[in-house]
């Protein structure tokens, strides 16, 4: 009886540590484009190296810019596109951008999509969970415009690893400010 006990508590713990994880990943400020972007971004990410970008994107439309676990498989990553946008196209580039993604990635599973009020700015935002080579992906990316052109954050991660990390891709996306 005291080892059914002792096996269930272990569990329990088990079960609760990973609970208190998933809501205590502690996020710092960063200021991106000569500050005119801030971002909340997890404090254990450390700035991706070149090498790196160029490993895990290969193609020519890598970020520009992006943070990483010690892992380096969970992400948030920036780009800065030479893509005209204004406040009233959101909309427009959601829809766009999930019509990309539907042609890409048939297969996707669609969690939401929208473009909501955030910091008094219009920012519109998919999250979606994609195929990769061997598991799938959770993404959360969103996008609005920065002095007449469109910047896209992307925060992914490991589909097994999104109840850990969901809630914080979504303080991620709401700390999202244009100075």
């Amino acid at each position: 009886m005291n080892r059914s006990l002792l096996i269930a508590l272990v569990f329990v713990m088990g079960l609760l540590s990973v609970s208190v994880h998933a809501q205590d990943i502690s996020l710092e400020k960063k200021q991106l484009l000569n500050k005119k972007v801030e971002i909340l971004v997890p404090a254990a990410f450390g700035e991706m190296t070149e090498e790196l970008l160029k490993l895990k994107y290969p193609s020519e439309r890598r970020p520009t810019m992006a943070y990483t676990d010690s892992s380096a498989k969970t992400n948030v990553a920036f780009n800065y596109l030479s893509t005209q946008a204004a406040q009233g196209q959101m909309e427009a580039f959601k829809q766009s951008m999930i019509n990309s993604f539907k042609t890409s990635f048939p297969t996707a599973k669609w969690v939401s999509s929208g473009v909501k009020v955030i910091n008094g700015r219009k920012v519109g935002y998919l999250e979606l969970v994609t195929p990769a080579a061997d598991q799938e992906v959770y993404n959360l990316m969103f996008f609005t415009d920065v002095n007449g052109k469109l910047f896209l954050a992307t925060f992914n991660c490991l589909e097994k690893e999104r109840s850990t990390w969901q809630q914080t891709a979504h303080q991620i996306l709401n700390s999202f400010k244009v100075n």
